[in-house]
């Protein structure tokens, strides 16, 4: 990997914990996910005149991970709900690298070799002694911990399907263009038809936050796009984890110093 592309992952995980952490403080998650996804759609839509169409091999990946990314943020969702941001997410983050590992072998012949291996093995060791951490005195919360766990599961479907897909595209902008497009679509459609009326009222008090936390989002995975045609998946998974290992330990000790 070299060094652009690792400075380029690295900026990734950065930014990707910051939405998610931009996520977790608005205290309704559905609002924050309409904002963050509703927003993603926006500026998918806005980038797609100035992007290369993808080619037409990579549509049914982008179409499989606009569907998993849904099951992603309603499982995110869902473990933010039931546990606290310190314990759910190192846990969802640090199973998808191993999970990648396996599924990249399968579907795309890249097996990490000794060094890489270790490298995935370490960071994933790290964000689960970080959740660890973050349970020291405190009974498991295991409906939280199995959410947080199938959130790493879809973390790595949709990380594989996206590696495959972004390399049959022939343009990652536009690849990222239309898959927020497309998955940014359902979340806010669902929140319209719970809220009906009440759609722009519950959403303004927080829209400008929801829209930062938008386009980090954004960033963050046209970063992770761009980086798996330049490098194997599993590599560029661990280290786009690995950075946020050292957020989730922050979040952690600030949380018990409150």
């Amino acid at each position: 990997m070299t060094p652009l592309v690792t400075a380029a992952v690295l900026l990734a995980a950065l930014t990707h914990a910051s939405w998610n952490a931009i996520a977790h403080q608005i205290t309704d998650k559905l609002v924050g996910f309409t904002l963050i996804s509703g927003g993603g759609m926006l500026i998918g839509l806005a980038i797609i005149p100035l992007a290369a169409v993808p080619a037409a091999g990579a549509w049914p990946y982008l179409l499989a991970s606009s569907c998993i990314h849904i099951a992603y943020y309603a499982l995110l969702m869902k473990s933010f709900q039931l546990g606290d941001f310190g314990q759910a997410y190192p846990i969802a983050r640090g199973t998808a690298p191993l999970v990648v590992t396996v599924l990249a072998a399968l579907f795309a012949n890249e097996v990490p070799d000794g060094w890489a291996a270790a490298g995935i093995a370490l960071s994933c060791a790290g964000l689960t002694g970080v959740a660890l951490w973050g349970l020291r005195g405190r009974r498991p919360n295991w409906p939280a911990i199995g959410a947080a766990l199938a959130t790493g599961l879809t973390t790595a479907a949709y990380t594989v399907v996206d590696g495959l897909g972004v390399r049959a595209s022939g343009s990652p902008l536009g690849y990222i263009a239309w898959l927020m497009a497309v998955q940014g679509v359902v979340i806010p459609a669902y929140a319209l038809t719970r809220w009906r009326g009440r759609f722009g009222a519950v959403l303004r008090p927080f829209a400008g936050v929801g829209l930062v936390g938008a386009a980090l989002s954004v960033a963050a995975y046209g970063l992770v796009l761009w980086a798996q045609t330049k490098a194997e998946l599993a590599p560029v998974a661990a280290l786009r984890e690995s950075s946020v290992k050292s957020y989730s330990c922050g979040n952690n000790f600030a949380a018990q110093g409150a």
